[in-house]
């Protein structure tokens, strides 16, 4: 595998599945893997779990590894093209890019969308420069459209969880004071469209997501109907996709917290976050408290996920 950014990227899924339950067995088995390889990892946003366990994976394998925040201690980059750089920019991600190049053997890019343009956002601009102009192989830590570390390891829970070979898995938007981008609920949609698993996805009106992601599932409007008989609930804000109003809050309405009430409608179903999450405005305390709440262990696979997904990175060097 040269880069990695969606699904698709990983080949086989249930191979994939298989070779990440083997290193969550021991996760020092292929520490000689890393040796002398260097990882750079790149972040343009904020990060706590994506950072920690990419390291950690990276580490596992035997690899060094170097973090690059480039909203502190680094230039500040400027991204477009035939722009007079006369502001506060002084160096072009063109040239940068190909620099950090030099330095690691692998890549991984943090870069959230900016609801500036949907065009940009929907494109990947950051992240395919990354892949066109670096050289070295890519893999995303979250972009503007997909979170893939994030979704594998919410699959690899959800398998781990399972009572039924083909679990109900909902997909329900709830209320966040800010404009959130769709990388995550995107990335979630893509990966259980890639399984066989009864997938729904619940919104308020006008907060559909981009049809490639929602796929073969099941949209419903009324979310205790998308609660009833479910067997794992995973919660997550969104903005607006669809135009005029990309990036933009449409709703807070607090009907759609997950609570106590809604979950009784559930078969007995686990919740799941990508966290970070605002509590009792996305979740209420005494069900992300709950013993049904598995964000630990879904948190924890994050670990499990980079490390397969370098490993693979690393085979193909």
């Amino acid at each position: 595998m040269r880069h990695f950014t969606c699904v698709q990227d990983l080949g086989d899924l249930k191979q994939a599945l298989q070779e990440a339950f083997e290193i969550k067995k021991d996760h020092y088995q292929f520490t000689g893997l890393g040796k002398n390889k260097t990882l750079l990892m790149i972040f343009f946003n904020s990060s706590l779990r994506t950072r920690l366990s990419t390291q950690k994976a990276a580490m596992n394998l035997g690899m060094n590894t170097m973090v690059l925040d480039v909203n502190q201690g680094a230039w500040k980059l400027e991204t477009e093209r035939g722009v007079i750089m006369d502001g506060d920019k002084p160096e072009h991600l063109l040239e940068a890019i190909p620099v950090m190049g030099c330095y690691c053997d692998v890549i991984g890019v943090r870069s959230f969308a900016q609801f500036e343009s949907k065009k940009d956002d929907y494109t990947e601009k950051i992240l395919n420069q990354f892949i066109n102009y670096s050289g070295k192989p890519v893999f995303s830590m979250e972009a503007a459209t997909r979170h893939p570390l994030q979704s594998f390891a919410d699959l690899i829970t959800i398998e781990e969880y399972k009572k039924t070979a083909r679990p109900k898995v909902v997909l329900t938007w709830a209320p966040h004071p800010k404009a959130l981008p769709q990388a995550v609920p995107n990335s979630f949609a893509e990966w259980m469209n890639a399984t066989d698993y009864e997938f729904v996805i619940t919104h308020p009106e006008g907060y559909e997501l981009d049809p490639q992601f929602v796929g073969n599932a099941t949209v419903e409007y009324d979310q205790r109907k998308a609660f009833e008989g479910a067997d794992f609930i995973y919660a997550k804000n969104w903005a607006a996709y669809t135009d005029p109003n990309y990036g933009k809050i449409l709703s807070t309405d607090r009907s759609w917290t997950v609570d106590s009430e809604k979950m009784a409608l559930t078969n007995n179903a686990y919740f799941m976050h990508c966290l970070p999450v605002r509590r009792n405005m996305i979740v209420t305390d005494d069900v992300i408290e709950s013993e049904q709440s598995i964000v630990i262990p879904e948190a924890a696979n994050r670990e499990i996920s980079a490390q397969a997904v370098l490993k693979k990175i690393l085979l193909g060097l």
